[in-house]
């Protein structure tokens, strides 16, 4: 007999980590730079995220998450840069898990006023120092894994400029 079946103790199963979606407003200028907020409950350093939007894509969902809460605009890339999980903690007091997908979205335009702008703080940060910043490992690996391919990519094309020569 498997353990809490029909023996009359009681499992507990671990809850279904909630999805959130993220944009990782991120900018060239002219060294790779991370755009962060301020979460509203522990003012730590996070990305613009929240939940899924009933008549929006994942991508459409980040996009509106970084212009409320960053007040940022651009395009979003179309795959996911990846995954990661944390532990929210809810007005309840109870902990729910989460699971955010993060796409990346080159800002084009820094709005002045938006409309969480009273109730965080944004700032710009190098890549390095932006991974430094966050609490979340997972996070911090993503903005890793974004620079080592950004810096990738711009070799590759300073490499085919001097070719062309």
């Amino acid at each position: 007999m498997k353990p809490g079946v029909g023996s009359g103790r009681k499992t507990t199963a671990r809850p279904k980590p909630r999805p959130q979606y993220a944009a990782m407003p991120f900018r060239m200028a002219p060294d790779l730079e991370i755009l962060l907020v301020t979460s509203r409950e522990t003012s730590r350093w996070v990305i613009p995220k929240g939940w899924p939007m009933k008549t929006k894509t994942r991508r459409e969902a980040a996009a509106i998450e970084a212009l409320e809460e960053a007040g940022v605009e651009g395009p979003v890339r179309k795959q996911p840069l990846g995954e990661y999980e944390y532990l929210k903690l809810l007005r309840s007091g109870e902990a729910q898990r989460c699971r955010v997908t993060v796409f990346l979205l080159e800002v084009k335009v820094q709005h002045d006023t938006w409309r969480e702008q009273d109730q965080r703080s944004t700032q710009w940060f190098a890549w390095d120092a932006a991974a430094a910043s966050v609490r979340e490992p997972g996070l911090s690996r993503l903005i890793r894994k974004f620079a080592r391919e950004s810096h990738r990519t711009e070799s590759e094309s300073l490499r085919s400029g001097s070719e062309a020569d």
